[in-house]
């Protein structure tokens, strides 16, 4: 809702700076302040002013430059011994300096006449008065008007009260009463233009802005008491969809499942005709960055409803019950706007499994969970509502959530394919300048296991990368730095390391690559490089010809056997290990465990699994164990998890030894060039064949 001009924050400062700047403006100025003589006239000597003037009958020396006063000082001697004083001091007064007689330089004539405007200085007035030209002193303000028979002959400026008037013209001289002259004082008007200004509208302006600020906000707090329980889900009914399926790639089986979706909203009579009911809810259920919040915008584009759009977290409040009456409060909005959708982005936040927690049955979280329930089981079939819900840990989900009847339809997004992969590369290719020799494939069959929104980032990537080195369109190279940049970090050129360092790491990748080469079931090597990617020294990049679903023992075997080939190289060669295995020991044992306790590849314990694992299905992360075997079981399971790893490593340095010359002119080039890609390879490794694993 738009706020108006009036009650908005910006109005309120604008008024408070207006205020400010008239009491700034109504403040009274002061003057210069005095200084000694000696100060006085140092600034006359530096050309700083053009005109020194008496003030009060000679009682003020005043510096002025283009009319305004610079300076002043105490002065009581006679002009002539001021000049003398000035000239002393290196001061002249007649290149561009003027000493007048008096402060504004009004002067009298030589016949005794007034100038046209009457305006005379102090001084010059008291000498008329002296000589009785005037019979009458009139003080009107800040001015004293001099009359003669009632009529106005000269004025002056004169700043004080009719006391200190009356004091100065008695110093000076003057005199007063019925044998002199008569003092009379004008009465001053209201200057109510000015009170308006200075006094009324900062007192008007300053109510004002405490009425709104003050009296508004507490009027209103009992309102916003109320609103504190109303949905704060964002709508959409712009009819113009944003996003539609064609923006969403990888996943036509999901698009397939939420078509239905988008036809019962666009004609619900056509299934309600076969007596056929709308899923209630559809849950999707996958990774993050597979596209699931990107699907929910794709169906409310393509449908052309009200679309509500709410995180799970939004629902849960400090204050118990205040999330159940938003859920109360949404769902009362969509079926005044039914047909609808609503759409709950990370509903584990709100849904999960109740008692998990230590609040009870009054938690808040639970207390909102519960009202979801109750809205979504109390639909009528009449109600054309949906509920979209999308998250990546449905294990804590609870379980009367995921029933049929509430979420009728769990679609589960999972990391794209080959052909999704490159789908997607297409989507968010689009509008971007590919050269004519990039093919999209080559990159999708590089980047195993990255969803939609690692894709996406490596295109964006590809084409900062190509802005940084100056071209005009994105190929291949841009590309594929953009993949090890997301895979492995930034390149590393500046690090340096020393020429053995450098030696040892040529030789740790050239045994991974020499390895996977000699190996039939290893994927084959794509791109070697020893320039430093964020923690990684070297790496290695292999192009799998497919996508893998299942793996088997001998493909395994090999896969160990490339992971110990860099540690074997580094052995043959420099006769001693160093620690740039970590990783690949690590990786290793971790795979020849699953082999024995997950996978039932060891002949020795045979085909069962050992230990009970909790894990985060779409996370990938192992929570905990259960152990539910012996000691003498897990004696055994280690010393097949040493057999396995021993066999691949035997593989490895047979196969390394046998081609001890190639794995050398392997490490050569790389020392030469850093990076090797797969034409290169191809050359060294010509004539060289995959030879079976030995058992």
């Amino acid at each position: 809702m738009q706020v108006k001009w009036w009650r908005s924050r910006f109005f309120y400062l604008l008024l408070l700076a207006v205020i400010v700047a008239l009491v700034l403006v109504s403040m009274p100025r002061e003057g210069p302040e005095p200084v000694a003589l000696a100060d006085f006239v140092n600034e006359a000597k530096p050309q700083q002013l053009d005109t020194i003037g008496y003030w009060q009958e000679g009682q003020k020396l005043v510096g002025l430059e283009d009319a305004e006063v610079i300076c002043w000082t105490q002065y009581t001697k006679t002009p002539e011994e001021l000049s003398k004083l000035l000239k002393e001091e290196g001061v002249n007064v007649n290149a561009g300096k003027k000493l007048e007689s008096n402060f504004d330089g009004a002067a009298l004539e030589a016949d005794g006449k007034l100038d046209d405007e009457h305006k005379v200085t102090q001084a010059e007035f008291m000498v008329l008065a002296k000589k009785g030209q005037i019979d009458t002193i009139l003080q009107d303000g800040d001015t004293l008007e001099g009359l003669k028979d009632s009529k106005i002959t000269i004025t002056a400026a004169f700043i004080g009260d009719t006391n200190a008037l009356r004091d100065y013209l008695e110093k000076e001289g003057v005199i007063l009463g019925a044998e002199g002259i008569k003092i009379d004082v004008k009465p001053s008007g209201v200057d109510w233009g000015t009170i308006a200004l200075t006094v009324i509208l900062p007192i008007v302006l300053l109510g004002a802005l405490f009425y709104f600020l003050f009296f508004r906000a507490a009027r209103g707090a009992g309102t916003q008491a109320f609103n504190f329980g109303k949905s704060r889900a964002r709508l959409s009914i712009d009819k113009r969809p944003d996003v539609t399926f064609a923006d969403v790639a990888g996943t036509d089986e999901a698009k397939e499942e939420v078509q239905e979706v988008v036809e019962f909203l666009r004609s619900p009579q056509k299934f309600q005709a076969l007596g056929g009911r709308i899923p209630r809810g559809v849950l999707l259920v996958g990774p993050p960055g597979t596209g699931k919040t990107l699907l929910a915008k794709a169906i409310a584009g393509e449908a052309g409803v009200p679309f509500y759009s709410i995180s799970g977290s939004e629902f849960v409040e400090m204050f118990v019950g205040v999330g159940a009456a938003r859920v109360r409060d949404l769902f009362e909005q969509a079926k005044r706007n039914a047909p609808c959708l609503i759409f709950i982005d990370e509903i584990d936040a709100v849904g999960r499994h109740r008692g998990a927690g230590l609040g009870g049955g009054h938690d808040e979280r639970e207390q909102t969970l519960n009202q979801i329930l109750a809205e979504m089981d109390g639909f009528d079939t009449s109600a054309n509502i949906i509920v979209v819900a999308a998250t990546n840990r449905p294990d804590i989900l609870d379980p009367a959530l995921l029933r049929p009847g509430r979420f009728d339809r769990h679609i589960v997004i999972d990391l794209p394919d080959m052909k999704g992969r490159k789908a997607i590369l297409e989507v968010h290719a689009k509008g971007k300048p590919l050269a004519k020799g990039v093919n999209l494939e080559t990159v999708a069959k590089e980047t195993p296991g990255f969803s939609g929104a690692d894709l996406a980032n490596l295109i964006n990537e590809a084409a900062i990368l190509a802005a940084r080195r100056n071209r005009k369109d994105i190929t291949l190279e841009e590309l594929e730095d953009a993949a090890d940049r997301t895979i492995a970090g930034p390149e590393k050129k500046s690090r340096v390391i020393s020429p053995k360092e450098k030696e040892i790491i040529a030789y740790h990748e050239s045994g991974h690559a020499l390895t996977a080469r000699m190996l039939p079931n290893a994927d084959p090597v794509h791109k070697v490089s020893i320039v430093a990617r964020g923690v990684l020294g070297g790496w290695t990049r292999f192009l799998p010809s497919e996508d893998r679903h299942l793996w088997t023992k001998s493909q395994f075997g090999d896969r160990l056997a490339v992971s110990l080939g860099g540690r074997v190289a580094e052995e043959i060669t420099f006769g001693e290990m160093t620690t740039g295995a970590q990783n690949d020991l690590e990786q290793a044992t971790k795979l020849a465990r699953k082999m024995v306790t997950e996978y039932g590849m060891s002949e020795k314990l045979g085909p069962r699994t050992f230990g009970q694992r909790q894990e985060l299905v779409f996370l990938g992360r192992e929570i905990s164990e259960q152990r539910d075997y012996s000691d003498k079981v897990a004696q055994e399971i280690d010393e097949e998890v040493h057999n396995i790893i021993q066999r691949a490593y035997d593989t490895a340095k047979k196969i390394l030894t046998k081609n001890k010359g190639k794995l050398k002119q392997l490490a050569e080039e790389l020392i030469a060039h850093e990076t090797l890609d797969e034409p290169e390879l191809d050359k060294i490794f010509e004539g060289l064949a995959p030879q079976p694993t030995p058992s």
